[in-house]
């Protein structure tokens, strides 16, 4: 469907595909992620969330099944071709930041728009300070990433994520590295960004508390989707 931002029918993934020793890790994955929504994906270590993130993020590819980005089936394309798809259409929110340390807030911003266009302008640069000013992070526009908290690095990483107007953004335990309250305000920055801009995110977490505040958690268990169910209740 045209809102379908990510769509899955029938992945599955192996390794070591023809040997005795082949596995395969998913077993005919179908998922599908709309415009604007805001989602969990859980699941105990081992259920081969870490390999379907990849795949979702074009960073690699499926066994077998189709894979869809914004409408676009994948299978055919080319590497480069998945590259200018994942820049486009798709920001990434690691558990470590991977912010360039020695480069400021702005510049670590800029760096998508940076490999797009290969030379910075006034435009990259207002892109990437208004992103910062909607993230609360202006004041610190300046400053080395390794001078920055936790909690604002990850904000910058976020910001960065963004740079490019993805349709879709992928974080992958994005507060499991800070502490409760800054944890707390990269999950409500993320959430206030998909409300105003309608981005999709599709979070990785081992935390029930994040899966509670997404509008849909998706469990995977053993390589498969496991049918939609009700988030345990907080005690």
């Amino acid at each position: 469907m045209a809102d379908d931002v990510l769509r899955l029918e029938k992945v599955r993934k192996s390794y070591n595909v023809g040997r005795p020793n082949e596995t395969e890790i998913l077993h005919g994955i179908d998922l599908t992620l709309g415009r604007g929504e805001f989602a969990a994906l859980i699941g105990p270590s081992g259920s081969g969330k870490s390999t379907l993130l990849n795949i979702m993020g074009l960073l690699d590819r499926p066994t077998s099944g189709n894979l869809f980005i914004e409408g676009h089936e994948t299978g055919s394309l080319d590497d480069r071709d998945l590259t200018r798809l994942r820049g486009r259409s798709i920001g990434f929110v690691f558990q470590h930041h991977l912010l360039i340390t020695a480069f400021t807030a702005l510049e670590n911003v800029m760096m998508p728009l940076l490999v797009e266009r290969g030379f910075p302008d006034a435009t990259m640069k207002k892109r990437a300070l208004d992103l910062l000013v909607a993230l609360g992070l202006e004041q610190w526009q300046n400053h080395p990433a390794n001078a920055l908290s936790g909690g604002q690095q990850q904000r910058v990483a976020v910001a960065r994520a963004l740079a490019m107007e993805p349709a879709l953004v992928l974080a992958d335990e994005p507060t499991g590295n800070l502490d409760t309250k800054s944890a707390e305000g990269v999950f409500e920055m993320m959430r206030e960004v998909n409300r105003k801009s309608g981005t999709s995110f599709l979070i990785v977490t081992h935390s029930l508390e994040i899966a509670r505040g997404c509008d849909r958690t998706i469990e995977l268990v053993d390589g498969q989707i496991v049918p939609a169910g009700a988030v345990p209740a907080a005690d």
